[in-house]
């Protein structure tokens, strides 16, 4: 294992911002991992952390394969995790809304080129990616449709589900969208959880990603771990549930949860009053694939995706 600074920047308040990066093996620029990006992704942290543990162990056996090389950065925004915050603490402009970057603009835009430099060229990308909605997911992985997704990788690791998504106008500056552009195979991946360390998602997880890298061959060690036939899933026919009025949101059921057609999901209470402002019901009957995990919740916003089949 060979720790790397890939960017450096000096702050006149504390200890300068550093990116670290942990590379395994050698040879052809085989396979990125990123992790967290947002300073709230500490679940993502976290799981970086484990494969950096779990890798250093495997190259230590002779288990990374020959001519392969492996890159993970556990974390691209320490400062804002550092002050709690979840976009960059100057200006709350969001790292992973600025790819591939531009290293002569704005702070984050300079990050951005400079972690885009360093994954540039790999034939597998990974993030550990959060959603903009704050909630709970059934682990899985998810592709942008951009011409370039790879549908068959996503299936190597294991996962109960495979999701795809058509872009919208502002997802051609995530990260994954433009390693997609630059002939990276890449893959987000979600961990159940994000502000929050989740060991049964996060040790599942870190099985997935050695089970993909065993099964691409650029590991030797077959991981332990039960692995799905994955279920693939376009988006846009999952069935969201949101919330018809603001109050203190009262959950009543988990995400992995059947459901069926009028169930209570979720009540919405009065903040002041205590008063029961909406009995939330299943719109369908299937499985909850993502649940709100906030206490307070604005109308309208989005509560439950249930995948119907």
């Amino acid at each position: 294992m060979r720790v790397e600074t890939l960017f450096e920047m000096t702050s006149p308040y504390r200890d300068s911002f550093r990116i670290k990066g942990y590379r395994f093996g050698e040879g052809a620029k085989t396979l990125a991992i990123v992790g967290a990006m947002r300073g709230d992704e500490v679940q993502q942290q976290y799981i970086c952390a484990q494969i950096v543990k779990r890798l250093a162990l495997i190259e230590q056996q002779g288990g990374i394969a020959k001519g392969r090389s492996i890159l993970v950065i556990p974390s691209c925004n320490p400062f804002s995790m550092n002050v709690s915050r979840r976009f960059w603490a100057m200006d709350n402009t969001d790292i992973n809304r600025m790819f591939p970057g531009y290293r002569e603009g704005e702070t984050t835009q300079r990050i951005a080129a400079a972690v885009f430099e360093a994954l540039n060229g790999f034939e597998y990308g990974i993030q550990l990616a959060s959603y903009y909605v704050p909630g709970d997911f059934i682990p899985h992985v998810r592709i942008i449709k951009t011409g370039y997704e790879d549908v068959d990788t996503a299936r190597l690791f294991g996962m109960r589900y495979v999701t795809t998504y058509q872009p919208r106008p502002f997802d051609t500056t995530l990260l994954n969208y433009n390693w997609q552009l630059w002939n990276t195979k890449a893959f987000s991946f979600y961990a159940g959880k994000t502000h929050q360390i989740d060991l049964k998602a996060g040790n599942e997880s870190v099985d997935a990603i050695l089970r993909m890298m065993y099964r691409t061959e650029i590991i030797t060690t077959d991981p332990t771990g039960a692995a799905y036939e994955s279920v693939l899933i376009d988006e846009s026919t999952l069935q969201h549930v949101k919330a018809q009025h603001a109050g203190i949101l009262l959950r009543l059921t988990d995400v992995g949860s059947r459901v069926h057609l009028g169930q209570s999901l979720a009540h919405i209470i009065h903040p002041y009053s205590g008063q029961t402002l909406s009995d939330i019901k299943a719109t369908t009957e299937g499985t909850v694939f993502f649940a709100h995990n906030r206490p307070v919740v604005l109308q309208n916003a989005l509560l439950f995706m249930i995948h119907t089949a």
